[in-house]
């Protein structure tokens, strides 16, 4: 006989299906769970990457300062979705995945994610905001020469452009503004949406935490996958599910059925 757990869990999930069948403008919106599953640890909470680093390496005015003592730490933070010694770069998970195939399918419409590792993109996504911006590309803080960040790109002690100049990784070092037309594509799809679902994301990171709140305020229905309650849970969440993100993401997926 099911449990009382799993059906309670069970009617969650139909309900959440049912609410993303019924949307007009759908939203995801992802922080670092979503990508645990690929391998790549989180920034808090057991296993985080701020555990064992001290945050103020990725502050850009001391990155500028002491390029020597931040990029190794950044080479060892990311070596797990660029790939190196041998290692191969972190894949797109179960629930990336989905993602993918709810907006080739027209089912939603556009995702914000808080992460940096570029799964995504990889897994398919298009209509995708990268709040924070990404590893794909480092940028010349010089002469505004842009080229790829990669293993091989990295191996030097502190990478530099042709110019001379120093290379900064193309995502938001603390200190940093977020790039405008990231926050305007973010506040526009929070303002449209009628259905959000956040994703392994803790909720205290501004200012995207702020998107779905205003989403909220526009009133969006909020559902939030996450293993535990987020600073989200209590204060805007209409539906919460207390799972990993790949398997919520292909039971529910399993209960939208074709479109």
């Amino acid at each position: 006989m099911m449990g009382e757990s799993e059906k309670r869990l069970g009617n969650r999930l139909k309900t959440a299906a049912e609410a993303i069948r019924g949307a007009e403008y759908l939203t995801a919106f992802s922080g670092a769970g979503m990508s645990v599953e690929s391998g790549i640890p989180p920034f808090r909470g057991e296993g985080g990457i701020w555990n064992k680093y001290d945050p103020a390496v990725l502050d850009l005015e001391a990155f500028v300062r002491h390029p020597g003592r931040s990029w190794p730490v950044i080479r060892e933070m990311f070596i797990c979705f660029l790939g190196a010694d041998g290692r191969p770069p972190a894949q797109p998970n179960e629930a990336h995945r989905v993602l993918a195939k709810w907006e080739a399918a027209g089912r939603l419409k556009t995702t914000i994610t808080q992460n940096i590792d570029g799964l995504h993109a990889a897994a398919g996504s298009r209509n995708l905001v990268e709040f924070h911006g990404h590893c794909r590309t480092m940028t010349c803080l010089d002469c505004g020469r842009e080229l790829p960040l990669n293993a091989e790109a990295t191996r030097a002690a502190v990478p530099r452009c042709a110019c001379g100049g120093l290379l900064k990784p193309d995502f938001v070092f603390f200190g940093e503004g977020i790039p405008p037309g990231a926050l305007e594509a973010a506040e526009e799809a929070a303002r449209k949406t009628d259905c959000m679902v956040l994703v392994g994301t803790s909720g205290v990171v501004y200012p995207a935490a702020a998107i779905p709140q205003l989403a909220k305020r526009r009133g969006a229905t909020i559902i939030e996958v996450n293993p535990e309650p987020s600073d989200y849970t209590e204060r805007i969440v209409d539906l919460f599910i207390p799972m990993k993100a790949g398997a919520a993401f292909l039971r529910m997926d399993a209960l939208l059925g074709p479109r």
